[in-house]
């Protein structure tokens, strides 16, 4: 690939209701990210990804905006975000936003007009449908019906939503609507902002049919992701899309684009693609068996992790860029779900990240992760949030688990484990906040936090900030090419990175027992140990102790 400035950042999600509480309200806001950006530069970052700061009744957390122009009075003001971009690029740092295309909230006003008005222009910037009944059996991602009747009463008149039924789906058949989505991305890229995560974009082309499927679930409905997600003529918007609205700004798309097959990536990411790079979620979700049925788990080995990570990188590299994560605002923690009883094992943790931090493509590190950061334990369905994890409590309740199963469940997945406030203290609510905050913290905040972090030099802040300092030094780290290496333990995850002579091998064991693998490498030079005396080089081998990996660069025959 040619290559692009995008390929060589480091990028840090910020969830801001959850990162820091300038005003000490109990909610995240824009001063309180700007207080921290040294914090973040420290660490080696160089673009932040922020979700949605923008007016919202906050349904989804933001996901569900209202105006799509404006910054919600609970994260402050449009100068307060015009600052925190000033100062971010004092230090380097770009910002890029989540753009949120496929649907607003209830409450935005093209909505509220046509609600008001039964000859609104803005009827047709939305799917709506005259019926008897829900005029299909699909389910929405957030559950029930996609369909709901209009909330002012008018008879037989039903709209659509791919997730909450406050979230109503824009209608992308209207050209008018698009222009104008085109004309509100251009306003923020004048701004000066470097681009945007891009989200849920293939729900925007629905199955025009809407016919009844067959059902998958108790209630009698199916999943909407089988009519209204990556259907045919979706690339026509999505051509327009990086044309009307991206083309003249050197910007960076970050594409939300769950369920692509790999042999469609080239139309994504490719050098013609629709965006710049792709979250890819396979691996990420090789726990359940859907993504939206967290209920309906998997069993899950090291080397099944393995397999899908390495098809995952050679189609990436076969077909463009990706977009590497381990954690993000809709998934649990990563120490978690991966290290499972060992989540707390600094050795394992360091080892996890730094498996999928030198892959090819972008790293994108989500607050709290260079922390360390653990799941929650809920003691009750009460005690959350995020409407999808209520969602798939009470659908796993009836698809027959005990309450005491579905808790279980929702504890190991719910989208809230990420979404609890940023420690940066030992005191009370981690320092977030002198206020109840939103949404209660993790339990152990108290023995993992950032204060702690930054005074202890075998921190996972500092090893992160060591990772970062070598992929940054090493062309080859970022542009080099990926080729797995097949090893004899199944605890094993190992590559090379490849480019222009040069080659970095790692090898990273997840397991808890010490393996020995076969490695020939001239003239090595150790850029990076996991654990302390966790990797031992011969001639012809690599001994590595439980949950240790290494990075090892040749440096000639």
């Amino acid at each position: 690939m040619k290559k692009h400035w995008w390929m060589g950042e480091v990028a840090y999600q910020i969830y801001p209701r959850s990162f820091a509480d300038a005003n000490q309200d109990g909610i995240g806001d824009l001063k309180g990210i700007i207080e921290h950006l040294d914090y973040l530069k420290n660490l080696g970052i160089t673009l932040i990804w922020l979700s949605p700061m923008y007016p919202s009744p906050m349904a989804d957390n933001g996901y569900d905006i209202s105006d799509y122009y404006g910054i919600a009075d609970e994260f402050g003001t449009m100068e307060d975000f015009d600052l925190l971009v000033s100062e971010a690029k004092k230090r380097q740092i770009k910002i890029i936003l989540d753009l949120v295309v496929n649907h607003t909230s209830d409450e935005h006003a093209w909505f509220k007009n046509l609600l008001a008005n039964p000859d609104s222009p803005y009827r047709d910037y939305y799917i709506l449908k005259q019926a008897d009944q829900a005029p299909t059996n699909w389910r929405s991602n957030f559950g029930g019906n996609v369909w709901e009747p209009l909330p002012n009463g008018e008879p037989n008149t039903y709209y659509f939503h791919s997730f909450h039924k406050k979230q109503p789906d824009l209608n992308w058949e209207n050209p008018k609507m698009r222009k104008d989505i085109y004309q509100m991305i251009r306003f923020w890229l004048n701004k000066g902002i470097a681009g945007f995560r891009v989200d849920a974009i293939n729900f925007i082309k629905k199955d025009q049919t809407w016919t009844n499927l067959p059902a998958d679930g108790i209630d009698g409905l199916a999943k909407v992701t089988k009519a209204g997600r990556n259907m045919p003529g979706m690339e026509n918007f999505l051509n327009e899309l990086k044309q009307e609205a991206f083309e003249g700004f050197d910007v960076v798309t970050v594409a939300e684009a769950a369920g692509v097959d790999y042999p469609n990536l080239p139309e994504f990411i490719g050098e013609t693609g629709y965006f710049d790079m792709i979250f890819d979620f396979k691996w990420a979700d090789l726990d359940i068996k859907s993504g939206s049925e967290w209920f309906k788990r998997n069993d899950w080995s090291i080397a099944d992790l393995r397999e899908l990570i390495v098809k995952q990188q050679l189609a990436m590299q076969a077909a463009g860029w990706s977009a590497n994560f381990i954690e993000n605002h809709d998934q649990p923690r990563s120490t978690s779900k991966y290290l499972k009883a060992a989540e707390t094992n600094s050795d394992a943790i360091k080892t996890l990240g730094a498996m999928y931090f030198y892959l090819r493509g972008t790293p994108f590190i989500y607050q709290g992760q260079e922390l360390g950061m653990t799941n929650f334990k809920r003691q009750s369905i009460d005690e959350f949030d995020d409407i999808s994890s209520i969602d798939q409590y009470y659908r796993a309740i009836d698809e027959g688990l005990s309450a005491q199963e579905a808790l279980e469940i929702i504890n190991l997945r719910s989208r809230d484990n990420s979404r609890t406030p940023f420690p940066w203290t030992s005191d009370v609510n981690g320092g977030f906040s002198t206020v109840t905050p939103w949404l209660a913290s993790t339990e152990n905040y108290d023995k993992i936090n950032a204060a702690q972090a930054l005074q202890n030099p075998d921190s996972l802040y500092y090893f992160y900030q060591k990772m970062i300092h070598i992929r940054q030094s090493h062309d080859v780290l970022i542009y080099g090419d990926f080729k797995p290496i097949t090893p004899i333990s199944d605890t094993v995850i190992a590559y090379q990175r490849i480019s222009d002579g040069k080659r970095i091998y790692g090898y990273f064991n997840l397991g808890e027992t010490e393996v020995c693998e076969p490695l020939k490498v001239y003239h090595p030079h150790v850029l990076l140990t996991t654990r302390e005396t966790g990797a031992i080089l011969t001639d012809n081998t690599v001994t590595l102790k439980p949950f240790s990996g290494i990075l090892i660069e040749e440096l000639g025959e």
